[in-house]
């Protein structure tokens, strides 16, 4: 038993899990998009945000992961850099559209942690832009690369769901939020620092409803995406209101992240029954 908890907690810690969550975000923009899937591209997402989300969380947001020795921060560090060998090996496969999207991207997240103005400071010290960056970033690496990859035009239904996106990130980070408050900085000025806890669940799910709601502006939506993109909004205001789970390490970092996994699963269960 001991054995599978340090097998389940290094899939967390090693932002596998998370991997995943984007890697399904991607998998549904390629189904409501109506695309086929890009093994290369997808590869290079998953072992991409491996490398991320690890030089995140064990560089700039170390103080809030207890690592339990150095020989196992070692073996996350290990697991990083082959990961960013599959990411660079996937990425040489893939456009230069892509490339060049992915260097964008990829400058963000790394202003995200790395200081770029005279006084030290990075983009995630500016009050209250970390959730914004991380949402962006999201939303770029699970619609617009997947768009860019099949070279189709981006029009007015690119758009909606890009912002679709967004606002489904921005949710599904609030709970961290919520749970990172006895650590972070007050300069952060996170949502729950600004607005407290209760206001940040209810600015939550507000934009869960509107992220359902404007699906009806697109140009062409079909039935089944209205049901599931409800059923994800019920998912995520149950979670927002979850206030006694939020503090929970693995309520937040298992179950929250696993929200665009069930997302995903819940298409691919109706595209192959239905």
């Amino acid at each position: 038993m001991k054995t599978l908890k340090s097998i389940f907690d290094f899939y967390l810690d090693a932002s596998i899990h998370v991997a995943l969550a984007v890697l399904s975000l991607a998998g549904v923009t390629f189904h409501l998009l109506g695309i086929s899937s890009d093994i290369d591209l997808l590869g290079f997402i998953f072992f991409g945000v491996i490398v991320c989300y690890n030089f995140i969380k064990y560089g700039v947001e170390a103080y809030k992961y207890l690592i339990v020795s150095n020989a196992y921060h070692k073996i996350i560090q290990i697991f990083s850099f082959v990961s960013f060998g599959f990411a660079l090996y996937f990425l040489l496969q893939l456009d230069a559209k892509i490339w060049w999207a992915t260097v964008i991207l990829g400058l963000l997240s790394a202003l995200y942690a790395v200081p770029f103005l005279p006084s030290a400071k990075n983009l995630r010290s500016l009050g209250g832009l970390k959730i914004y960056i991380v949402a962006f970033v999201w939303a770029g690496f699970t619609v617009l690369l997947p768009v860019l990859d099949v070279q189709m035009p981006i029009g007015w239904d690119f758009w909606v769901l890009f912002l679709q996106r967004v606002l489904l990130v921005l949710v599904l980070i609030i709970p961290f939020e919520i749970r990172d408050m006895q650590w972070d900085d007050k300069d952060l000025r996170t949502l729950p620092q600004v607005l407290g806890v209760r206001r940040t669940q209810n600015l939550g799910i507000v934009l869960a409803v509107v992220f359902f709601l404007l699906t009806f502006l697109k140009d062409g939506v079909h039935q089944v995406e209205i049901v599931l993109r409800l059923a994800l909004t019920l998912v995520l205001i149950f979670v927002l209101i979850a206030n006694k789970k939020m503090t929970s390490r693995y309520f937040v970092s298992f179950w929250v992240e696993a929200i665009p996994v069930f997302w995903f699963g819940m298409f691919w269960w109706v595209e192959r029954f239905f």
